[in-house]
């Protein structure tokens, strides 16, 4: 044998080690990836996943019968996506479904072959992730988190509950969401709405997050725009908890925000993001390719108002905004 010849079916062996080991592992069956920002027993996370697991089970994949899935779960620690995103791409699924900017650049680094289906991204173009919405191009396709003008309804929400507003910290961890990307939204929408950018960018400790919206709350006539964002969600209760402290009104991006006090949110109806990557994950595991599969922007939002919330922190709610409102928390 030729010794080029004998180095490609060496290679070729090698690259198969890792499947053989892994349908040996999983009785053959098909293996999905999930890498997720937050932690898996936050009671959120377990919500979401169930409703991914339904929908895989409506279109005839069940974990206890045909499909195999790992799971990994960053919980808001930045320097856990390398060695997590790794885990998977070692036992060489068949697709990953990863949520978030920074999961998917980091997945993005590691493959260029096993199909990587995204959600909560709200830039994709701009991060690298496809070549366009309708035309992926790679490896890579999945469910855009907001259409492109998200931060200025958020902003004038605020404007809207509170009139006197001029001020507005834009606050995200920047090393767990495209903080870049919003602040430049947000900067673009401000003047029309007479209001100042206040970049409030903060880590994943208490006593910095604690920090900075003290900090922020010093000068009056100050509201917070809360970024999607891993860190965010995670110390949602504390935001929440010094959001009401400082008597400072917050638009919030997902409904569980309020749900534990908050006082508005307008976003994507997450449940929906987890159905709709859960029929991406179907269509790849039955063979379509990630560039064929256009990104899909989200198809339900839905606006949350805590009167309750409103009321201890001395707003009226507009009757404008109230009418707008899918749910009103009393």
């Amino acid at each position: 044998m030729r010794r080029r010849e004998f180095i490609a079916l060496l290679g070729g062996a090698l690259a198969a080690w890792p499947r053989a080991a892994r349908a040996q592992r999983t009785g053959g069956m098909p293996v999905v990836g999930v890498l997720l920002n937050n932690a898996g027993d936050d009671p959120a996370t377990q919500a979401l996943l169930a409703t991914f697991r339904q929908e895989l089970e409506r279109l005839g994949w069940s974990e206890q019968r045909n499909v195999h899935i790992e799971y990994r779960f960053v919980a808001a620690r930045s320097d856990q996506y390398l060695p997590l995103a790794q885990q998977l791409i070692a036992l060489q699924p068949d697709v990953i479904l990863a949520q978030g900017t920074k999961a998917v650049g980091v997945l993005q680094q590691q493959t260029r072959t096993i199909p990587i289906v995204f959600n909560y991204v709200s830039d994709p173009i701009g991060s690298g992730f496809v070549a366009s919405l309708a035309r992926p191009g790679g490896n890579i396709t999945g469910i855009s988190l907001y259409e492109a003008g998200i931060t200025g309804k958020w902003l004038a929400m605020l404007k809207e509950i509170m009139p006197s507003l001029s001020r507005v910290a834009i606050v995200g961890n920047p090393k767990t969401t495209p903080f870049e990307y919003f602040l430049g939204s947000a900067a673009a929408a401000a003047p029309s709405l007479a209001i100042e950018i206040v970049p409030t960018p903060i880590g994943g400790v208490d006593a910095e997050i604690q920090r900075a919206i003290e900090s922020f709350s010093a000068v009056p006539n100050g509201g917070l725009l809360v970024l999607p964002d891993s860190t965010t969600t995670d110390h949602r209760e504390l935001i929440i908890k010094l959001a009401a402290g400082y008597r400072l009104p917050v638009v919030y991006p997902y409904r569980l925000f309020v749900a534990m006090g908050g006082l508005m949110s307008y976003g994507t109806d997450l449940n929906d993001v987890f159905r709709l990557s859960a029929t991406y994950v179907d269509r790849i595991l039955r063979g379509t390719k990630p560039a064929d599969l256009p990104v899909q922007e989200p198809t339900k939002y839905e606006t949350v108002v805590n009167l309750k919330t409103a009321k201890a922190i001395g707003l009226d709610v507009p009757p404008s905004l109230l009418v707008r409102a899918d749910e009103v928390i009393e």
